[in-house]
């Protein structure tokens, strides 16, 4: 049961933040402020959502009494604000991946451990109906040991717009795998609940970007004449965790096969599949009631009422107005995450293997 009406602040009022912005109003909260050095931006933010608008973040902190802050811009902007707000004792949700480098990641982690304030990230796809059923059937010891995770986010065709900050390198930290592949690795890392990541093996492709032969049926290719493209648009990695078990992952911005958001865990007495995301569930078993055989269980009907981006802002939201840190997302998690990106990266470059730092 919610104790109070939080009251909100973003920073950076692109999609991102109105996404949170209109979440929040939604669920009964309050959306007091906003701040984003666009002008226009910032205009329609305060006319859709009655809030008093700022062109940084420190002078809204300053000028605002606020419970919680969205933090949604560029990631290469994230540790200034997050860092920000958790010194003033906000509470934070920092939009994928924590950081656009490890470094960052680990200052925004100190000051989570050093704030009166949490801070969650926002791996939205965790909260789906498909992972909840899933997860609770895991804790009841269905599945037996997870060992082994295929993770799949694939599009065919899905480069973001050249020019914009998701294919330049200094704003980013990363094309394919820190765009999309983070939400691959979280979600893989867990469904096997987290183990302990101890090296990566990956390759990094660029293929499609610098065509100018390039196939976009779905028009989310929009190149500018003093474009940047300096980041990969495909990553194939090996992950092994503690105690041998393993994450196979692929991602793709382009690629010459079906997307797919497939997920297939294996554990020691029974398996499933499940799109990123999803609502359905198949559990893959085997029994020896009658004669031996296997067994395929889908899950039919029933769904969360909130999923997604809203029930991330959702729970997020609720942890503010309870003042309990939420189990789900945690700054921490976030971490092992911007670890293994690192490491894609860096046995990328080496051609070999690497432990995790």
């Amino acid at each position: 049961m919610r104790s109070k009406t939080v009251r909100l602040g973003v920073v950076g009022l692109g999609f991102m933040g109105q996404t949170h912005a209109t979440n929040a109003t939604e669920l009964g909260h309050e959306v007091v402020a906003g701040a984003d050095i666009v002008p226009e931006t910032r205009e329609k933010f305060a006319q859709s959502y009655g809030a008093t608008t700022y062109e940084d973040f420190a002078s809204m902190y300053d000028g605002e009494d606020l419970d919680a802050v969205a933090v949604s811009t560029p990631n290469a902007f994230h540790e200034d604000a997050v860092v920000a707000a958790l010194e003033r004792g906000y509470d934070v949700l920092c939009e994928k991946p924590l950081a656009n480098d490890l470094a960052s990641a680990e200052r925004i982690a100190a000051a989570a451990s050093a704030s009166d304030g949490f801070c969650m990230v926002n791996f939205h796809n965790r909260v789906s109906t498909a992972t909840e059923v899933f997860k609770e059937y895991q804790r009841a010891g269905h599945f037996g040991d997870i060992t082994h995770v295929d993770a799949n986010y694939v599009r065919r065709r899905g480069i973001p717009g050249v020019g914009s900050w998701f294919t330049e390198k200094e704003l980013s930290g990363g094309g394919a795998v820190v765009d999309i592949g983070v939400h691959a690795i979280d979600f893989a890392l867990y469904l096997m609940d987290y183990p302990a990541v101890e090296d990566v093996f990956a390759v990094t492709r660029t293929e499609f970007g610098h065509r100018d032969d390039y196939v976009d049926p779905g028009d989310w290719y929009d190149e500018t004449d003093d474009a940047v493209f300096d980041v990969e648009d495909s990553a194939t990695a090996m992950i092994r965790c503690a105690d041998d078990r393993t994450i196979s992952l692929e991602v793709t911005w382009a690629a010459n096969q079906p997307d797919t958001q497939a997920f297939v865990a294996r554990g020691t007495e029974a398996g499933a599949a499940l799109d990123l995301g999803g609502e359905e569930l198949t559990m893959f078993q085997s029994g020896t009631q009658g004669t031996d055989h296997t067994l395929d269980v889908t899950l039919a009907d029933g769904a969360l009422e909130r999923t997604g981006w809203a029930g991330s802002d959702e729970r997020f939201l609720e942890a503010v107005a309870a003042g309990e840190a939420p189990e789900l997302n945690t700054v921490e998690q976030g971490l092992t995450v911007q670890r293994v990106i690192d490491a894609i990266y860096r046995s990328a470059e080496a051609g070999e293997s690497v432990a995790l730092e």
